[in-house]
């Protein structure tokens, strides 16, 4: 991997093996629930906490309960303000209270003249570090990355006492947001002449396929009654094949503002970063005193260009480009708030097959992880910072800190991630009340849209705003460089007039719900339906009372020239916001998601596949066809897919082709609601409205453009549920303790049929060298624990996450369950030496 290359970068051998180095803190870690001030002391005894290894979020262990951190707020339903407890909000997991972790630590590559830093990926959250019973930071965002120099603090020779306080807040969240240190923490050694954390920007100048030209800034901190005309640096450039492409040796002179080495290169024929080309090139940089190497420092960058051009849209190495994106929110299902890379790529797989091309890291700072795969697999982001400014929007949220600290989080957030070509813009804001007031608005927009030009003055920025109408009033839509509107698609048109950029972007769209493998009768658009299973119809024709279904903003982003794409909310579902369901309990996680919690795509996943990657065939049934007792009842059929046209059998009884009506276009669409709603659905889906159930065959035939069959499908319905079957997303994967396998988990019966209906409980037993991790079904009105193996399937289906020891070996996974044959997998683990 990326990280593990940067490293071998990093410890170079022999003498230079001192020059810089960097490690993970993740074992020996303990950590308690209680909370006292005696706990900063190194003479506390520990022995009898928790031990446990970072990342680690202690709250996705439960258990769930209506009671934790129950909040009330006053919501807009049906047209009236209505107080609503709100059971479920933050995931019913008790993420409230106080943590601790303390770690005993040795720094034996420190000497004198050495700088030792600690860096932390996140800690959730108000953490306060302390280095031998001394305070080294406060830091209040859990989201956001922070760092500092413990060089004063620690113990001249011998061991070191490194303790964090957290605390979350009742009321502090709208989701849910983990709890302890659930990223990262990095002990970085120096010399006292060294490029300080995040201490290079690279910036592409000028770029096409002939050409580029990158210029790269490197911060420079040198010991004091040195001056910076002692020290020169060398900096090469590789490309993605790691050929050197570019060299530049240079000395501090009179001109070094700002402690700051400023270097050009020219690099022909260089491979641009995009999507589909996600090239990476790595600069190495390296700090001379004299003759003596100092530093070593290696920034992994792309060569591209981003800018947003008026009454054009959003550009990418000077072409035009759509975002077919969506918003995720930083949990990762059952493993929690926890950052694991192998799960991170997991989802990034499933949302490149589907066709996204970018993500909004909804609503806060990213993980370092998510934004180095991004890099590596061409997936672009727009990076949120904040859901809250001055205006709160629950009891104890960021409201409180941002006049002290958000200049202070957005400088850390765009220099962290400034060099990555991922990210092509910034978001300073979701749905914030301020934009309702037109004084406080627009100059905190500028503001913050101010401190972002300053410290990257390449990117864009954005916020994601939900009252189109108030902000192109006051004008605070009109200080963005590009105006991000949150829903309301139909006010699109209208509130364009009034933005002088002529563009907008779609920064959180839909907001459609379903349940995977739940369909509701009769097939009828509904907003805000509430049922007794606390499940919403995966038919697709259901949303949200502020938001609307995907054809809704399909055929603005098509037939509007200046919409500039989506991000629809959500990929994946997330723990807590379980809308509409805000006072039934249990619901303890999102319907929103494309994708369940579990990671299996919906039924919707593949409508936005017919439309979002339409190279690659799309061909899918809905509804299953297991429906005892419907027996003569209307029960309609939808095809998603690629294909122009398509035709239905019933037990080999022609049903009628359909063909997708692409000549409904957003100014047709609307002879009335109930009009609109089919015309837009009928562009992009093929639908049957009028089929009956009976027990059988489902077969849809595609046909192309010249009327060709070029493609079939086949539902069947399913007989008694017989044997267990088990697919892991990976059969070779790292012995490193942290590559977690996904292993898909269904019922069929003796056909082979899959048996969308089984609800049975399935039992692991994981041996060899490896253990079960977690598991998830998707059904967000589960309470089972996620880290018991074993869980009721949800719709026929669930998912369990398989980690390896670091112990090289086999891994073998059986599933049984009463009544049903048993289902073994095997998964390999190898060392690093063997891949």
């Amino acid at each position: 991997m990326k990280r593990f290359v940067w490293m071998l970068l990093l410890l170079p051998i022999g003498l230079q093996a001192q020059v810089r180095t960097e490690r993970l803190l993740e074992k020996g870690w303990r950590f308690t629930r209680d909370d006292a001030p005696a706990f900063a002391e190194p003479s506390y005894d520990d022995s009898r906490w928790q031990e446990v290894t970072v990342p680690h979020d202690w709250a996705i262990y439960g258990p769930f309960s209506a009671g934790n951190d129950l909040q009330h707020t006053a919501i807009a339903q049906d047209g009236q303000t209505q107080a609503v407890e709100h059971a479920g909000r933050t995931g019913g997991l008790p993420f409230v209270g106080t943590g601790w972790y303390r770690l005993r630590f040795e720094v034996p590559e420190r000497n004198e003249g050495r700088r030792c830093t600690l860096l932390f990926d996140g800690a959730m959250s108000h953490a306060r570090v302390y280095v031998n019973g001394r305070e080294a930071i406060r830091w209040p965002n859990g989201y956001n990355s922070f760092h500092t120099d413990i060089t004063p603090l620690l113990n001249p020779g011998g061991e070191n006492l490194l303790a964090v306080r957290l605390e979350n807040l009742p009321e502090s969240s709208r989701w849910y947001p983990g709890a302890g240190i659930y990223r990262n923490v990095h002990l970085i050694v120096t010399d006292e002449a060294h490029v300080p954390v995040w201490g290079t920007q690279i910036i592409t100048r000028r770029a096409d396929e002939a050409s580029a030209r990158v210029r790269q800034c490197t911060a420079l901190t040198v010991p004091q009654g040195k001056s910076p005309a002692d020290y020169a640096i060398e900096t090469a450039v590789t490309d993605p094949a790691g050929r050197i492409v570019a060299r530049h040796r240079q000395s501090a002179g009179a001109d070094f503002g700002d402690h700051c080495f400023e270097q050009e290169f020219t690099i022909d024929r260089p491979a641009l970063w995009s999507p589909d080309t996600p090239a990476l090139y790595t600069s190495t940089s390296e700090i001379y005193e004299g003759g003596e190497l100092k530093d070593r420092y290696v920034t992994v960058f792309g060569i591209r260009t981003v800018e947003a051009v008026q009454g054009e849209g959003f550009r990418l190495n000077g072409k035009p480009l759509k975002f077919r994106g969506v918003c995720l929110h930083h949990d990762l299902g059952p493993l929690g708030g926890i950052v694991n890379e192998s799960a991170i790529r997991h989802r990034i797989r499933l949302l490149k097959e589907m066709g996204c091309n970018a993500i909004r890291t909804s609503h806060n700072m990213p993980a370092p992880e998510l934004i180095e795969i991004c890099d590596e697999t061409g997936m672009m982001v727009m990076a949120e910072s904040f859901d809250e400014w001055e205006t709160k929007k629950v009891e104890n949220g960021y409201h409180k800190e941002f006049g002290q600290w958000a200049e202070r989080d957005l400088v850390n957030l765009v220099r962290r991630f400034r060099n990555n070509p991922s990210v092509v813009m910034w978001c300073i804001g979701n749905e914030v009340p301020d934009q309702w007031n037109g004084d406080r608005g627009p100059k905190l927009s500028l503001r913050l849209q101010n401190i972002c030009h300053r410290e990257d003055p390449t990117r864009p920025v954005t916020q994601g705003m939900d009252a189109p109408d108030a902000v192109t009033a006051n004008n605070m839509a009109a200080v963005m460089d590009i105006p991000g509107f949150n829903y309301r698609p139909h006010l699109y048109a209208r509130n364009y007039l009034r933005l002088p950029q002529e563009m907008i972007l779609g920064s959180e769209t839909a907001s459609t719900i379903s349940s995977r493998g739940i369909y509701k009768f009769p097939v009828v658009r509904r907003s805000m339906p509430r049922y007794d299973d606390h499940q919403a119809s995966s038919y697709d024709v259901e949303h949200c009372g502020w938001s609307n279904l995907p054809e809704d903003d399909f055929i603005q982003h098509d037939d509007r020239p200046y919409c500039m794409g989506e991000f629809v909310w959500t990929g994946f579902d997330y723990l807590g916001e379980p809308t509409p369901y805000y006072s039934d309990w249990p619901s303890h996680s999102s319907l929103f998601g494309i994708i369940d919690l579990a990671g299996i795509p919906k039924d919707r996943y593949w409508l936005y596949r017919s439309k979002w990657n339409p190279e690659a065939e799309t061909l899918h049934i809905l509804p299953h066809w297991n429906w005892k007792g419907r027996e003569g009842e209307v029960t309609p059929v939808f095809i998603y897919t690629n294909y122009p046209e398509a035709e239905l059998f019933i037990n080999g009884r022609s049903q009628g082709r359909r063909r997708k009506d692409t000549g409904v276009t957003i100014d047709n669409s609307a002879d009335s609601v109930s009009a609109a709603d089919l015309k837009r659905q009928r562009r992009y889906r093929l639908m049957w409205m009028d089929t009956r159930y009976e027990p059988g065959t489902v077969k849809a035939v595609a046909y192309d453009e010249e009327g060709n069959a070029v493609a079939e499908r086949e539902i069947r319905t399913a007989g008694e549920p017989y044997r267990i079957v088990l697919e892991a997303d990976r059969t070779v994967i790292a012995a490193d303790g942290k590559d977690y396998a996904f292993v898909t988990v269904r019922v069929e019966d003796r056909q082979g049929t899959p048996c969308p209906l089984a609800d049975n409980e399935i039992r692991f037993e994981v041996t060899g060298a490896g253990y079960y991790r977690a598991g998830a079904n998707g059904n967000p009105a589960s309470l089972e624990p996620f880290q018991r193996p074993r869980m009721k399937l949800f719709s026929g289906m669930m998912t369990a996450v398989i980690a390896p020891t670091e112990r090289p070996g086999t891994i073998t996974v059986k599933a049984t369950s009463p009544g049903l044959k048993k289902a073994t997998v095997e998964i390999r683990s190898e060392a690093a030496t063997q891949r």
